[in-house]
């Protein structure tokens, strides 16, 4: 697939821009014919549209029996943990639709963070069928991701040497904060059709208008997906020109 040039779309408030995703996600998927793939971003900006994607009228619009549901990072902490990821997507999602369990495709916080990290790698390159990423069959039909505001987006920090990860798919991600973190890398994020920075909060309009300018200190700037990429942005996050 041919890299596209990213676009920025910019709604009222983060209420409009969770139904502006939720309208996108359920037309792509809805679109489609087979198993669709989407890898999920957790924090607090997309809890809203997790749990709008699980009403009327997105939730009787989403093929949910062919919809496969990843995790771009988890922190290493059990899936009842207040800070799981895959726990805020299931409470705000996963439990109130239906969702087959064969289609739900968690990280696991089992063993160590290394073994956890080497689990969902062989997770997810089962889901694809091979061990290399073919640039013309991307692994994601979807990814949605998030932007910190010191330039992160999955578990790819600044100045970490996970950042010039290639070869493994997954990574442990440990000194970084106070608990271990399994991150896809750049590979697996970058094989997508289509991916989406959801950014929302005055706090993120500073790094959001410098990833836009390309910084490559910026762990998101470095992102190029093979497909499309937008930047989702509310009112308060609107870049600076």
């Amino acid at each position: 697939m041919p890299r596209m040039p990213s676009h920025v779309e910019v709604a009222k408030d983060n209420e409009a821009l969770a139904h502006r995703v939720a309208r996108w996600i359920t037309g792509l998927a809805a679109a489609g014919a087979g198993r669709f793939s989407i890898a999920l971003s957790g924090g607090s900006t997309p809890r809203r549209l997790y749990q709008l994607l699980a009403e009327a009228p997105y939730r009787d619009e989403l093929p949910w029996d062919r919809v496969h549901w990843f995790w771009g990072d988890e922190r290493f902490v059990p899936w009842d943990h207040p800070d799981s990821n895959y726990g805020m997507v299931r409470t705000a999602m996963l439990a109130r639709a239906p969702v087959p369990a064969s289609n739900i495709h968690g990280i696991s916080a089992s063993g160590t963070p290394e073994e956890a990290a080497q689990a969902y790698e062989r997770e997810v390159k089962s889901y694809y069928g091979a061990e290399t990423l073919d640039p013309a069959r991307p692994l994601f039909d979807l990814q949605i991701l998030g932007l910190g505001t010191d330039g992160h987006t999955a578990s790819l920090f600044p100045a970490t040497t996970v950042l010039g990860e290639r070869r493994r798919w997954v990574a442990e991600v440990v000194g970084v904060k106070s608990e271990a973190r399994i991150t896809l890398t750049y590979p697996p994020l970058e094989s997508s059709r289509h991916a989406a920075f959801l950014v929302a909060g005055a706090e993120k309009r500073a790094v959001l208008t410098r990833a836009l300018a390309g910084d490559q200190e910026l762990p998101a700037a470095r992102l190029r997906p093979v497909g499309e990429l937008i930047w989702f942005a509310d009112e308060a996050a609107r870049p600076q020109a």
